[in-house]
């Protein structure tokens, strides 16, 4: 499937699915194309309408500013919502792209039905950095060349338990839509920027939408204590553990987490809230 491209500049690559159903967006994390939600969408494009899409610098869209901020990121989440003409979609974010979904919610709550934060956190300066295997393997990824990268990355986002229980030709398929076409160093620099930035905490007890937050317990890139913070702060949450889950939960545990998505959807697919956007009278 090609992707679209957004009307306005710079222009941001999307794909679209699903024909029918309330509307999904999926914001993907730090470097990677919005291709990797595909263990998502092709469950609940069955019975939603789902986008996914490239972050500027990534994939297919324009590159995009140097340093770009969460709160901007957020801004082009908008966009792709105003270019589908979508009044309101559910909006999951995983890592990076939770943080964008935490901006997304707070900047612009009336464009979102409810919300999914997995494998994220709210910015704690000291509480949000990494275990220190998990910053071995992540700048191991980051700056060790394409083979150290295929070495580092399962590591760091799958237990060995898993890692032993999986076959090496469906990992390779799978570390093959996450590393195709990998950014440019500048766009890695900038998420790095971004996500260093990132500072929701003090502001997240505003969020009133219905939240799902997911924990992976084995998490050495995000520590899972962060899904207890957010869990303390945003009032209308509810947490969904997978304890024996890494930073890649998306992938490990697919068939539950649709499941559960598909609960969450609708479950509060009639929480509308009043229209006041201009792209509204399109939907």
């Amino acid at each position: 499937m090609r992707s679209r491209l957004t009307r306005t500049a710079p222009r941001l690559a999307y794909r679209i699915f699903g024909e029918q159903g309330s509307p999904v967006l999926f914001i993907m994390g730090f470097g990677m194309s919005g291709a990797v939600w595909g263990p998502q969408v092709d469950e609940i494009e069955k019975d939603h309408r789902c986008c996914h899409y490239d972050h500027l610098g990534v994939g297919e869209s324009d590159r995009g500013p140097f340093l770009p901020r969460i709160p901007e990121m957020a801004d082009d989440a908008v966009r792709i919502l105003d270019d589908l003409s979508w009044d309101r979609a559910h909006v999951v974010g995983v890592s990076m792209g939770g943080m964008i979904a935490q901006e997304l919610a707070l900047r612009s709550e009336d464009r979102c039905r409810s919300l999914t934060l997995i494998a994220t956190h709210g910015g704690a300066p000291v509480a949000s950095l990494p275990t220190l295997k998990g910053m071995k393997y992540f700048l191991q990824g980051l700056f060790g060349g394409s083979k150290t990268r295929i070495r580092s990355l399962p590591r760091l986002l799958y237990p060995q338990e898993f890692l032993d229980s999986i076959g090496p030709d469906a990992m390779r398929a799978h570390l093959k839509v996450r590393m195709d076409r990998p950014p440019a160093l500048r766009t890695v620099l900038g998420h790095l920027y971004a996500v260093w930035r990132h500072s929701t905490e003090s502001r997240l007890s505003q969020i009133a939408l219905p939240t799902l937050l997911v924990r992976p317990g084995q998490d050495i890139l995000i520590r899972p204590s962060q899904t207890d913070r957010l869990a303390e702060r945003i009032p209308n949450s509810r947490v969904l553990r997978f304890d024996d889950a890494g930073h890649g939960v998306t992938f490990q545990k697919a068939a539950e987490l649709n499941a559960a998505l598909r609960e969450h959807f609708d479950q509060h697919d009639s929480d509308a809230l009043p229209s006041a956007h201009p792209m509204r009278a399109q939907a």
